[in-house]
């Protein structure tokens, strides 16, 4: 049986593609920002809607500011539509996205349904993102939150955290800050 090389290297890139957006939801869950500067071309867009919309390096500079308050980031991927077109391809990706959110007087939890429409660019052997917006199909909100990570059932357990202090990279070796 003859092995189709280009049917082989659309597999490939798309395998690179599904990478690419886990280690995002990875650096947005652990705010690894440095992580996330390597996601993205240079000339490469960002929309998240009010939070900021436009060139990707100036939401990148706005991330710290916004995410200050989430207590809790919690990205979830599930169905990927991914056509790949030589170096240029476009990705519908389904997400669910849970954000615990600290106000001045109470928490919030904010669980978004959603999905992201990406275009992506391999350069120099490397995908990235070209374009990435978010849109939002539905919204659950608790307001207070209703999560409890200090409940007994939880005693022992390692929690997660956003930032260094994080449990998995006392845990991995592979799977690094910023890489």
């Amino acid at each position: 049986m003859a092995i189709d090389e280009a049917k082989l290297q659309t597999l490939l890139d798309k395998e690179e593609i599904k990478s690419l957006v886990y280690r995002y939801c990875n650096a947005s869950d652990r705010h690894d920002h440095a992580k996330i500067r390597t996601l993205y071309h240079e000339d490469a867009i960002d929309d998240h809607g009010h939070m900021s919309s436009g060139p990707a390096l100036d939401f990148i500079e706005k991330l710290p500011e916004i995410q200050a308050p989430m207590e809790i980031l919690h990205h979830n991927i599930t169905t990927m539509n991914i056509e790949v077109e030589g170096n240029y391809a476009e990705g519908e990706i389904y997400l669910l996205a849970m954000h615990r959110v600290k106000l001045e007087d109470r928490s919030i939890d904010v669980l978004v349904g959603g999905r992201y429409f990406d275009k992506y660019e391999k350069r120099d052997g490397v995908w990235k993102y070209l374009h990435h917006a978010i849109v939002t199909d539905w919204a659950n909100i608790h307001d207070p939150s209703i999560i409890d990570i200090g409940h007994p059932f939880l005693e022992g357990s390692y929690i997660g955290k956003p930032g260094e202090a994080d449990p998995s990279y006392a845990f991995f070796r592979l799977l690094r800050r910023g890489a």
